[in-house]
């Protein structure tokens, strides 16, 4: 069984490594963080390693890097994710390969999960920017479902370093269990999610993911640590780690 393992990138950090890691990455383009400079970097590496680029556009606000909620009208909010993806589209042919996929960052993507009418807009956004493309969300969420109500392709995230809520939202990050930074515990709730078993919350409930691919960040603490172990974990249970 196939297995997806992405990671967001051109934002800052130290990602670099990850490349040889996962099979898919979600590139900054523009708005929360990155450049020309920055994309070019993140496709060169891409293609080096085999791995399937795709956009990652999130709220135009640099300052707290998409992190928190901006009050945008559904218009200019379509037109700042169609011109991320159109920026990072030419990046892409510059170097004669497309994109596949779109995810959404931090708040943008927080949000959609829960707004039905703010998923609306981002999945019409994606499609008109081009309805090939395939929208990646929280697994069981309204971004899921509006992606498919404008049918687009569309796949159901899971998530390695991050802890969830009984409703199958992640906790905060401002939550002091927020993040997983030990290898083998993101390992193990990897693996938890990829097999569509219970997974523990932060509410001391449970809730199934249904994924078919997993995140791991670049930003959360010993995140090489923390990807080498999901994948040599996911390996090991017989997946067999490939883009969507």
């Amino acid at each position: 069984m196939n297995i997806d393992i992405n990671a967001d990138v051109g934002e800052g950090f130290d990602d670099d490594p990850l490349y040889a890691v996962v099979s898919s990455v979600n590139i900054a383009c523009g708005a929360h963080a990155g450049d020309d400079e920055t994309m070019a970097r993140a496709i060169e590496l891409a293609l080096k390693h085999g791995v399937a680029p795709g956009a990652h556009p999130g709220y135009p606000d640099r300052e707290n890097m998409g992190r928190r909620p901006l009050d945008m009208s559904p218009k200019d909010l379509r037109s700042s994710i169609r011109g991320q993806i159109d920026r990072i589209r030419h990046v892409a042919r510059l170097h004669s390969t497309a994109l596949g996929h779109v995810k959404p960052h931090g708040a943008l993507y927080n949000e959609a999960a829960v707004d039905p009418w703010l998923a609306s807009t981002v999945a019409d956004a994606v499609k008109t920017a081009n309805p090939r493309l395939r929208l990646i969300g929280l697994a069981g969420s309204w971004l899921v479902a509006a992606g498919r109500s404008a049918t687009l392709k569309i796949a159901e995230e899971g998530f390695a370093d991050r802890r969830y809520r009984a409703d199958g939202t992640l906790a905060p990050r401002d939550h002091p269990d927020a993040l997983i930074t030990d290898p083998a515990q993101a390992a193990a709730q990897a693996l938890v999610v990829a097999r569509g078993a219970p997974v523990d919350t932060v509410d001391g409930r449970s809730v199934r993911i249904h994924a078919s691919t997993i995140c791991v960040h670049a930003d959360t603490p010993g995140a090489l640590e923390n990807a080498r172990a999901v994948r040599a974990a996911l390996e090991r249970a017989g997946f067999t780690v490939a883009a969507l």
